[in-house]
């Protein structure tokens, strides 16, 4: 276990923006940690390592740092790779999300936490949002009362994601790196398991465009059904000029429509509309800081919300149910 006063030292694996956020993140909370890179490829390249105090080639040789905790932030198909050499050194690692990008790397994960015991966490933000706690707590007051259906969409246009680069050389545009929109944008799969409990795949549409040529699937079409006969439709797409991420709840009081990118929620009933929640001017970073705090209070042995490893799993084991009996659309 670890205090985060006791943090002196900790280890960030990967190099790309998410990597960035948890690196600015650590000196954040901690001015005088001491900060170490590792890049996924185990090669370096020209590019200017902000926020680190060392950059160190291996996993394996930044383990012999006496490192107190580590972030795994390289692409999802060396999450098991990296995530099981900390796990079985005993240091608490948080792990960005998806936890790996399929379901036997994802139960070997669970396997070595069994038998090490090392506190590991799973990175979906998203649950940090002021807006999704509170979504979470009006769901359980059942204040639309028994919910029928659930529409979930996000979509953003890819290229315009990181403009630093090519949006075909991103981890979102690889499927060697665990891109596709449906991985890369699984935070939708999380939070409506989290939300409405577990779910089946009723139907499933993977489809490509022209506009993009990706080898991976852009846009995504899924219909879900929960175990108390919710049925849910999700959508995610690469493609989407204007960012877009809203969630809308019918039950048999009224609806909840949440927008996630305002983070905001209205309900609408039979007597009118109004705004339960609203921060729209809050800080996104501020749910990053969330979940590393969240998960320091978890190796610290703390009470703590973190997601694990076995709630994480359910999300990489759903989106394999998707990929197996989907339709693979026309590319258009």
């Amino acid at each position: 276990m670890i205090h985060a006063r006791k943090i002196t030292k900790a280890v960030v694996v990967g190099l790309g923006n998410i990597a960035l956020r948890h690196r600015r993140n650590l000196k954040l909370l901690f001015p005088e940690v001491l900060v170490i890179a590792v890049p996924a490829s185990g090669r370096i390249s020209n590019q200017n390592v902000e926020f680190a105090d060392q950059i160190i080639l291996t996993l394996e040789d930044a383990i012999k740092e006496k490192i107190n905790m580590a972030i795994v932030a390289s692409p999802a198909p060396f999450h098991l790779i990296h995530a099981k050499l900390l796990l079985l050194a005993g240091i608490p690692s948080l792990i960005e999300k998806p936890v790996t990008s399929n379901l036997q790397d994802a139960q070997e994960l669970i396997r070595i936490h069994n038998e090490t015991g090392t506190p590991t966490a799973v990175g979906y933000c998203l649950r940090y949002m002021p807006s999704s706690i509170k979504m979470k707590e009006l769901l359980e007051q059942t204040i639309i009362g028994n919910i029928y259906n659930a529409f979930v969409s996000v979509g953003q246009y890819l290229p315009d994601w990181r403009s630093s680069k090519e949006y075909q050389n991103s981890v979102s545009a690889k499927k060697s790196l665990g891109g596709g929109a449906l991985l890369e944008l699984s935070h939708e799969i999380d939070y409506i398991q989290w939300l409405l409990g577990s779910m089946e795949v009723q139907y499933a549409h993977l489809r490509s465009s022209s506009e993009l040529n990706l080898e991976v699937e852009e846009l995504v079409d899924v219909i879900l059904v929960s175990d108390t006969g919710t049925v849910c439709n999700i959508h995610l797409d690469f493609l989407q000029k204007k960012a877009n991420r809203t969630c809308s709840f019918i039950g048999e009081k009224g609806r909840l429509d949440w927008d996630l990118l305002s983070n905001t929620i209205m309900l609408h009933t039979g007597g009118g509309s109004e705004v339960l929640f609203s921060e729209a001017d809050w800080d996104s970073n501020q749910m990053y800081l969330s979940l590393l705090t969240d998960f320091l209070d978890l190796a610290a042995g703390r009470k703590n919300s973190s997601i694990d490893l076995e709630q994480a799993t359910k999300t990489v084991e759903l989106i394999e149910s998707i990929k197996d009996c989907a339709i693979e659309g026309v590319k258009q």
